[in-house]
This record gives structure tokens, C-alpha cells and sequence, in this order.
């Protein structure tokens, strides 16, 4: 009798109702084979586990690459370890940078002014041709210098204007010069057409510490340089004056509503009769630059300088000092090569020192000790600000051992909080102004 092969749906059925649990068993067996064969089985819960991971991943990968790369304490540990880590893995940041940002590009061509005048009646690239070849950027592309008013920075200004030809950066020097605080929509404005510039740039003006972090924009590196408080403030006081060697009538513009009497007035007078100009909060200048756009960032106060000493412990590459000029440059040039390299051959060339010549004050003398006495009490904090910028300089020196002499301070503290325990002989009114101009230059310096 021959066997019945149907594949019939009826005769199947049929024969699963009459299937064994050894058969069921068996195939199932062979339906999981390949998955038993595997050391583990995923459940519904592992599987969930790694979806989420994977996403947490991504997600994290983005943001990472989205605000700029790494956190700021690798950044410090970058730097930390040496320069040559630190354009190695800068490059790779920039890098990353530029392909988050490739619509900046476009934004620099609508939004900024000179690179508008450059591409005047020719077709954009951008356009024409699609995005433009990525350009990797040595880090850091944006730099902030916002220079305190008379320490040095015309000087630099102008080595600056040199290297941004030699070294093809974009430069761009504010004219504003007597508008250091700003509104919140002034700060915000300002700091986005900062953002705009195209990279690599170095942007400076006399303006407040600007927050970018705060606002959620991508912060640059800033760097600064300060002087003495004393020497800053007398430079500053003869200046708005009598000008520089450039020609004295530049005074006359700078300060034309200013008085004869006010003009010619005594800087003794200024400082032992508190004369507005020579007493606070007028002559506590150089903290709110580094303190920032905050309203008790005026007030000499113990607040305003640790709030100062945090920012720039956080947010400055680098913080000279004007009388280890050299020094600073030759640290920019090891920090910053592709802005400052070749900067001291420029400095120490004939051609510039006749041009640096020019930024000197004219008229400049010193006061009595008395005078400077008392406007250094007025100035402990920012002397103890000064004295703490000098420290971390030296510091940083040391660490990528740059061994140099460091000149001492035009103003001792020490010398000038002595002064309130002599008890000299009383002398004839000329003999005095005399004495005390003698012993006045053979302690300060005349920078």
C-alpha cells in the first residue's frame, strides 16, 4: 500500500494534533540553533540597556562636539603637558570645529564689513561653487586682547598691525576708546559681531571683561597685558594732558572740553587735596577689566579683585606685565606662534623703535612721596591684583623654563608703606621739594 504524501492544509493539521512533545521539542531546538550556539542570550531588558547606551553615546558625542571640543580642564592639561600636544591635538579641534560650523562662512560674508570691500563686484565661492576647502585652523583661532588703557597697548597695537600682515590674520582694532562698561544688549551685540569675525582673528579694545559663556557664546582666548598701578596712573594723568611725542595738540582732541586750570593743575595738589581725578573709584582702573561688566566690579573692594583674580585664572592665556615687556612677547610667540612669531625680531628692529618712540608721554614727572604715598593706599587693591598677575607670570616662566632677569617694580610697596614710620627732620619748604625729588629718582623708575 502506497504512502500518502498531501501536503493538504486538512492533513496537516491533522498531524500536529497527533505530533509528540519530543517532536515539539525538537523543533524548536533547530528554530533557536544559531542562538543557543552563542554564549549569552540577549533579553528584552539587555537589548533596551544597549539601545540606550548607544544613544547616550551619540547624543553625548554631538554636544561634545557642538560647544568646542573639550572641557576646559583637558584644555589646561594640554597646555600643561606642552606645546607641541598642543597644536598636535588643537589642530584636530579646530578641525572638528570648522565642519560643526560651515554656515559661519556664509555669515562672514553678509556680516562683515571688510571682507565685503575684498570681494566687491566678484561672484561669492560660496555660491558659485559650494562650500569652500577646509581650512585647519591652528588653536586657538579667536583671541581677545581687551587692552587696559595706558599699559602698552599702543605699543603692541602696532606690532600687532605688522604680524597680521606677516602672519595673514584678520586684526581688527576698535576705535572706541571711552566705553569700557556696556549694557546687557550692548555686550550681547558686541560679542556676536566678535563671533563673526572670520578665523583666525585677534580682536582688541579698551572695553570690561565680556562674559561669553554667560550668553552662550563660543568664548575666545584672552590675553592682556598691565603695569604698575602707580606708573599706569601718572602715565595716564600727563597723557590726557599733554599728549605723546607724536605732537602735543593730540591732547587737545582727546580732551578738548578740558579747563586751563584743570590742564596745568599740580599732580601733588591732585593727590594730597583728593581732587576727584586722583582718588577713588576714578583710580581703581585696572580690576574692572578683568573683573568684568558686573555693577560692584567698580567698587574697589575685596569682591570686584577675587572676582578679577577668578576670571583671569579661568579665562586668560596670558597676563604680562609692561615691565618685563620682552618677556611677554617671547611668551605670546611660544603660546601663540601663527599670530606672534617673529615678534621680537620686529621689536628690537630699528624701524620700530624709531615708531615706538613716538607713544611716550610727554611732560611726565614724578610726584613728591607724600603724594605717593597716599595714592598708594588708595591703590592696595590694585596693587595686590598687580602683585598677584606678576606671580602667576613668573610662574608660567618658570614652567616652560624662560630664565630672565625680572626688573623690580617702579613703585616698591614695601618702600612706600615705610614711609609712614620716618619721622625726618622738619626742612625749609624749597630744601624739602628738593630733598624730596632727589630721593624720589634715585628709588623710581621713568618708564
Amino acid at each position: 500500500m502506497m504512502k500518502n504524501f498531501s501536503s493538504s492544509p486538512s492533513h496537516n493539521s491533522n498531524n500536529n494534533h497527533h505530533q509528540t512533545p519530543n517532536h515539539i521539542r525538537e523543533r524548536h531546538h533547530r528554530k533557536h540553533g544559531l542562538l543557543s550556539a552563542l554564549p549569552w542570550r540577549f533579553s528584552l531588558r539587555g537589548y533596551g540597556f544597549c539601545m540606550a547606551a548607544l544613544f547616550l553615546f551619540c547624543f553625548g558625542s554631538l554636544f561634545y562636539q557642538l560647544n568646542g571640543g573639550a572641557p576646559r580642564i583637558l584644555l589646561d592639561i594640554r597646555q600643561y603637558l606642552g606645546l607641541s600636544w598642543k597644536s598636535h591635538w588643537s589642530g584636530k579641534r579646530a578641525t572638528s570645529r570648522l565642519i560643526i560650523h560651515k554656515d559661519r562662512v556664509e555669515r562672514h560674508l553678509v556680516s562683515c564689513p571688510h571682507d565685503q570691500k575684498a570681494r566687491q563686484g566678484e561672484s561669492t565661492y560660496l555660491n558659485d561653487h559650494g562650500p569652500p576647502t577646509q581650512r585647519v585652523l591652528p588653536f586657538p583661532s579667536q583671541v581677545v586682547y581687551n587692552r587696559v588703557g595706558k599699559c602698552g597697548s599702543r605699543t603692541v597695537v602696532i606690532l600687532l598691525r605688522l604680524l597680521a600682515e606677516k602672519h595673514n590674520f584678520n586684526l581688527v582694532s576698535s576705535d572706541i576708546h571711552n566705553k569700557t562698561r556696556l549694557t546687557k544688549h550692548e555686550q550681547v551685540d558686541l560679542m556676536k559681531n566678535i563671533s563673526k569675525i572670520p578665523q583666525p582673528f585677534l580682536y582688541t579694545r579698551h572695553v570690561h571683561f565680556l562674559n561669553f559663556t554667560r550668553f552662550r557664546i563660543e568664548e575666545p582666548v584672552y590675553i592682556n597685558i598691565i603695569r604698575d598701578p602707580i606708573s599706569r596712573f601718572l602715565s595716564n594723568y600727563f597723557f590726557r594732558r599733554f599728549g605723546d611725542w607724536r605732537g602735543e595738540q593730540n591732547h587737545l582732541i582727546r580732551t578738548p572740553g578740558m579747563k586751563d586750570d584743570e590742564r596745568y593743575l599740580d599732580i601733588n595738589v591732585c593727590i594730597l587735596e583728593n581732587y576727584p581725578e586722583c582718588s577713588n573709584p576714578r583710580v581703581f582702573y585696572i580690576i574692572p577689566y578683568f573683573c568684568g561688566q558686573h555693577p560692584q566690579c567698580r567698587e574697589p573692594g575685596v569682591w570686584a579683585l577675587e572676582r578679577a583674580k577668578q576670571n583671569v585664572l579661568e579665562n586668560y592665556l596670558l597676563v604680562g606685565v609692561l615691565e618685563e615687556l620682552e618677556d611677554v612677547l617671547l611668551m605670546l610667540e611660544r603660546l601663540l606662534p601663527h599670530y606672534f612669531s617673529g615678534v621680537l625680531n620686529i621689536y628690537k628692529s630699528p624701524e620700530y623703535r624709531k615708531m615706538g618712540n613716538l607713544t611716550g608721554t610727554v611732560r611726565k614727572h614724578t610726584p613728591t612721596l607724600e603724594a605717593l604715598q597716599v595714592l598708594y593706599h588708595r591703590m592696595r587693591y590694585e596693587y595686590e591684583f598687580y602683585d598677584f598677575i606678576r606671580d602667576q607670570f613668573h610662574l608660567m616662566k618658570r614652567k616652560i623654563g624662560l630664565r630672565s632677569v625680572s626688573r623690580p617694580p617702579a613703585y616698591p610697596p614695601d618702600f612706600l608703606r615705610k614711609l609712614a614710620l620716618r619721622t625726618p627732620e622738619p626742612l625749609d619748604e624749597d630744601e624739602e621739594l628738593d630733598s624730596d625729588l632727589e630721593d624720589a629718582n634715585s628709588w623710581l623708575d621713568h618708564p
